[in-house]
């Protein structure tokens, strides 16, 4: 489907007001220096892809043959290129582009669209709203409990291009859902930019687990913006993992826990490489009675990387809680890591919140008792960072959960 600019005037003023504001973090980006890429082809199958793109989307968590998945989404450059849902699952769920969604659902734009995401947040906003744009738009139904995972990938496959992206989730009362979304550079891209704006909204009773793992290029800039509404007895769980070096990312999502016992987890697990500077956290805002938030961080930095490790727990009810735990290892002397922690009480003097932070390098008395266990120096820091990077904070499934471990023993194989 070609591109339609689905923007009523209001919301394109706010954006045309904060076209050159910039981010309240991260490095400015140039937005003139990329261009916006063509249309594509679609495709009826991932496996016609081409050799080198099923390999850059296998490492971003995307199954090829889609046997564990519910369904698929592929996005090349601008262009929404394949969407399936698998035959057992109609009724359940859909899936489609955003502009598909926009067109057939009145309801999406007068609910959901930009209403979660504020386009006059900064200059990436501002661009996303000015400009069309791709993305999924998933819905599951009320009560329906889908058993295996929807992947999503988000490939830059044109050198120097910008993505803009606009996702909505609906997950409806009582409904359960997991989502794997893969975002990727194709081997020949060195450099671009993508602006993904995701809004999801969990009605009562629902549960979302949305995984992203990022594999991008040594010179791309990349600038989500996410913001998810969490009703009552919702949970709402968000992982990250970052394996490859890149330019620059900066991200800070923000769930809103409205709702009664509304719950929300964030956790990432970042490899801070090369020249990488990584500004990422996540903004806890509690205004539900007994909501409840945790936002946990494990990253490694190596060679001349920077990782900013952010976390806003704000308490807007008495009876809520919420924890921020961020611990670094420090590979290199000139590799930098700082843990920003912000606790928030407005008007809410009794709720519970706490912070815990430690970064350094690996203690020695650890490496010297594996050596005295008969391991080499090398094969003892490896085991401890894996260790470190424990992939069991995410809460995934088994099948998934392997996957990215092997990931993550790939990534060290290469880097450390």
């Amino acid at each position: 489907m070609s591109s339609r600019h689905y923007i009523d005037e209001e919301i394109l003023e706010l954006a045309k007001k904060a076209a050159d504001r910039k981010a309240a973090f991260g490095t400015d980006v140039d937005l003139s220096q990329f261009e916006e890429a063509e249309e594509k082809e679609e495709i009826d199958e991932l496996s016609k892809l081409p050799e080198e793109i099923q390999k850059t989307i296998l490492n971003a968590g995307i199954e090829i043959k889609e046997e564990g998945r519910s369904g698929s989404f592929l996005q090349l450059d601008h262009s929404v290129v394949y969407k399936r849902l698998a035959q057992r699952y109609n009724g359940q769920l859909e899936i489609m582009d955003i502009n598909e969604a926009l067109e057939k659902y009145p309801e999406v734009r007068e609910k959901y669209f930009w209403k979660a995401v504020k386009p006059d947040r900064d200059k990436y906003t501002a661009f996303s709203a000015m400009h069309p744009a791709h993305g999924y738009f998933i819905r599951v139904f009320k009560g329906q409990k889908v058993e295996k995972p929807i992947q999503a990938c988000l490939l830059l496959q044109e050198n120097a291009r910008i993505q803009n992206v606009h996702n909505i989730v609906i997950v409806e009362e009582g409904a359960e859902v997991q989502i794997i979304n893969g975002c990727a550079t194709a081997p020949k891209v060195k450099e671009g930019l993508h602006i993904g704006i995701s809004e999801f909204y969990l009605e009562k009773g629902s549960k979302l687990t949305f995984t992203m793992v990022h594999n991008w290029a040594e010179d791309f800039y990349v600038r989500p913006r996410g913001v998810t509404i969490v009703e009552d007895d919702a949970v709402f769980i968000s992982n990250y993992v970052l394996l490859k070096p890149v330019k620059s990312i900066q991200s800070f999502p923000i769930a809103i826990l409205k709702g009664k016992n509304s719950v929300a987890s964030f956790n990432s697990l970042l490899y801070g490489l090369k020249d990488s500077e990584i500004d990422m956290g996540s903004h806890i805002i509690l205004e539900g009675e007994n909501s409840s938030g945790q936002a946990i961080s494990r990253a490694i930095v190596k060679d001349r990387a920077k990782i900013y490790s952010r976390g806003i727990l704000e308490a807007r009810h008495n009876q809520s809680r919420a924890h921020l735990d961020c611990r670094g290892i420090l590979f290199s002397e000139e590799g930098l890591m700082y843990a920003v922690p912000e606790l928030l009480s407005a008007g809410a003097p009794q709720s519970h919140l706490s912070h815990e932070a430690a970064i350094g390098p690996i203690a020695e008395e650890e490496v010297e008792y594996l050596m005295s266990r008969g391991l080499s120096k090398d094969e003892a820091i490896s085991l401890i960072t894996q260790g470190f990077m424990d992939v069991k904070i995410l809460g995934l499934p088994k099948q998934l959960e392997n996957y990215i471990q092997e990931l993550i023993v790939q990534t060290q194989e290469e880097n450390m």
